[in-house]
């Protein structure tokens, strides 16, 4: 007994050892290391386990090994001019992105699927060259056959039609869309599909959370919006409000690209260059890439970059609100040297464990000057950031770490004003219409419902 005891002291002595000093050298944010090493050392062999099923960053590494091969897309980008309002955001965008501003566009806000979904099934009918389609949920539902049919008769008519799923998002409706698609004509492919064998592969994170539809080059659709019944009032008892956007003008070959390497990731096929788009409107535009390959923290780097420049005001509209330390830190500073921050999310999600880890969140900001308000159903999934008026983010990313860190998402920035009003007017009329949510509501919380929120909120990180 007495050497058996040794012998397992010895091995958690050794694990621990290791555990312990892997978390020291590898951990960004010393609170979790430490967290961990104490992990490590108090629990015998159990908590360098713990730390190895856990604690170990698998996704960067393994997103960088799945991905590796594929194209770096670079371009080289103008130097703002001094006197552009927007000067110092350029510069941290060329930096981050490496990708070029580019004028000429335009960008029309489409409320919800009523307005969203005919325009785009419009484009697909009207295509001659090429539809490419992706989306994180595609579901089979009746308004999801209405896209299945579109996609089939371009297909039929010679249309080059290539839709990308999400290996995870695909389960969300039965039948699966790619079988059904594929048995309609139609060339599909998933992104990081769930199996077994010949390699387990389950990870629910690198996930394809990108919705974009591309039709000849020419006109283009993203946003937050999935392919289904909950955007519009077929499913009212799941019913969404939600924004998309149609896009028109050279900033569509930023976006094909974009598309053409998760195609060629996902399917082993190679697509050929969009034809560039005519000059369609005001608005300088940006396409930013974002996900745990070489793209990590892009996106988060350029937010935190819009509200360091910001000087009047930030809005800001997100159905997830959990944010990194340093958007917190962002917005705090914000709101401290005059800024009118206001953030708007939904008063209940579809998850909502997600509120509750959120409303631990909040009281930080509340104490700060940030204003929070909690929107009505139905609830909102629209995701928009705007800086004074004159740049605004759009695209498929919620401000939570699985977004900015875990999943694939995609973003445009637009650079103008009157692109932007539109925007401004469409988050002040869901602020005027939501409950403001104070610093008194949050500290008067029960300590039951605070106990739940920070147990929740203890997993952030992974929510």
């Amino acid at each position: 007994m007495a050497t058996a005891g040794i012998l397992l002291l010895v091995a958690h002595l050794g694990c621990a050892t290791l555990a312990a000093g892997h978390a020291l050298l590898t951990k960004p944010d010393p609170h979790s290391a430490f967290g961990w090493i104490l992990v490590c050392w108090l629990f015998p062999l159990a908590g360098p386990l713990l730390y190895v099923l856990f604690g170990v960053n698998r996704v960067r590494t393994r997103a960088k090994q799945l991905r590796g091969g594929l194209p770096a897309v670079r371009d080289d980008c103008r130097p703002p001019s001094p006197e552009d309002f927007s000067a110092q955001l350029t510069r941290i965008g060329d930096a981050v992105t490496q990708w070029a501003r580019i004028e000429g566009n335009a960008v029309e806000p489409l409320e919800n699927g009523e307005n969203a979904f005919p325009r785009m099934l419009e484009a697909i009918a009207a295509a001659r060259e090429s539809v490419w389609l992706t989306t994180y949920i595609f579901e089979t539902d009746p308004v999801g056959r209405q896209f299945v049919d579109a996609l089939a008769q371009a297909a039929a008519r010679g249309v080059q039609v290539r839709v990308l799923v999400d290996g995870v998002g695909e389960w969300y409706s039965w039948p699966h869309v790619v079988p059904v698609l594929r048995r309609a004509g139609v060339r599909a492919a998933r992104f990081l599909a769930p199996r077994l064998l010949p390699f387990p592969r389950l990870s629910v994170n690198m996930r394809n959370h990108r919705k974009l539809l591309l039709a000849d080059g020419q006109v283009a659709f993203l946003g937050g919006m999935n392919i289904g019944g909950r955007e519009v009032g077929q499913a009212s008892h799941r019913r969404m409000a939600d924004l998309h956007f149609l896009v028109r003008g050279p900033i569509i070959a930023q976006l094909a690209r974009a598309y053409a390497v998760d195609w060629q990731f996902a399917a082993g096929e190679q697509l050929d260059a969009a034809p560039a788009a005519a000059l369609a409107g005001p608005a300088v535009c940006r396409v930013i890439t974002d996900g745990p390959d070489e793209d990590n923290d892009k996106l988060l780097y350029v937010i935190l970059g819009a509200v360091s420049v910001a000087r009047q005001e930030i809005l800001i509209m997100t159905p997830y609100f959990i944010p990194q330390l340093e958007l917190i830190s962002a917005l705090q500073a914000a709101a401290l040297r005059g800024v009118n921050v206001s953030l708007v999310i939904p008063e209940r999600s579809n998850l909502r464990y997600v509120d509750w880890a959120s409303r631990r969140w909040l009281a930080p900001l509340l104490e700060r000057g940030v204003r929070i308000f909690l929107q009505p159903t139905p609830f909102s999934h629209t995701k928009l950031l705007i800086v004074d008026g004159a740049y605004a983010q759009i695209g498929s990313a919620n401000l939570d770490p699985r977004s900015l860190r875990l999943n694939f998402e995609i973003a445009v920035e637009i650079y103008c004003a009157d692109t932007c009003r539109p925007l401004v007017e469409y988050v002040t009329a869901a602020r005027d219409k939501s409950a403001p949510y104070t610093l008194q509501q949050a500290r008067g919380q029960s300590w039951l419902r605070r106990t739940r929120n920070s147990l929740v909120w203890l997993l952030s990180p992974y929510l």
